[in-house]
C-alpha cells in the first residue's frame, strides 16, 4: 500500500468542524478536502433515517458550489473526539469516480497514513458510461 505525508492542516480543520458543528444525530462527522489549488473545503453528513448522505458526499456538492472540482486530499473526523473515520464503501465508490487520483487520510490518531482512494477500493467497478466518446 502506497503511502503519501499526512496533511495534518486538513485533519485539524475537519476536527475543528467535527468539534463546533456536529450537533446531535443528524450531523455526526465532519469532512474536509484540500483543493489542488490548496484551499480546503468543509462539509458535515446530513443523517436521515432513509439514508442521508455521509460527509464525503455533501462536500463534493459542497466544493462544487465554491467552484472547487479538483480535490488532492479528503478525511473524515467525527463527533465526540471519535477520530478519523474511514469513508464507508459507498463513498468510497464515489470518491473514485469523481476523483480518481485522490488521496485519503486514514488510521486512528498515532498512526495516521495518507493512501490512494484506489487502495481502499481494489479491483473496483469502473463507472466508464459517463467517459464515453460520443463521436
Amino acid at each position: 500500500m502506497q503511502t503519501h505525508p499526512v496533511d495534518h492542516e486538513l485533519v485539524q480543520a475537519a476536527a475543528h468542524i467535527a468539534r463546533t458543528r456536529c450537533r446531535g444525530d443528524n450531523h455526526t462527522v465532519a469532512a474536509a478536502a484540500r483543493a489542488r489549488d490548496g484551499r480546503i473545503v468543509t462539509s458535515v453528513n446530513a443523517y436521515h433515517f432513509t439514508g442521508g448522505p455521509c460527509a464525503e458526499l455533501v462536500l463534493i456538492g459542497a466544493a462544487a458550489s465554491q467552484g472547487v472540482y479538483e480535490l488532492d486530499t479528503v478525511v473524515a473526523v467525527g463527533d465526540r473526539d471519535r477520530g478519523v473515520v474511514p469513508p464507508c464503501g459507498r463513498c468510497r465508490q464515489v470518491l473514485l469516480d469523481y476523483f480518481p487520483d485522490l488521496k485519503v487520510v486514514v488510521g486512528s490518531a498515532g498512526r495516521l497514513r495518507t493512501v490512494p482512494v484506489t487502495d481502499l477500493l481494489p479491483e473496483s467497478y469502473i463507472w466508464a458510461d459517463h467517459q464515453l466518446d460520443t463521436e
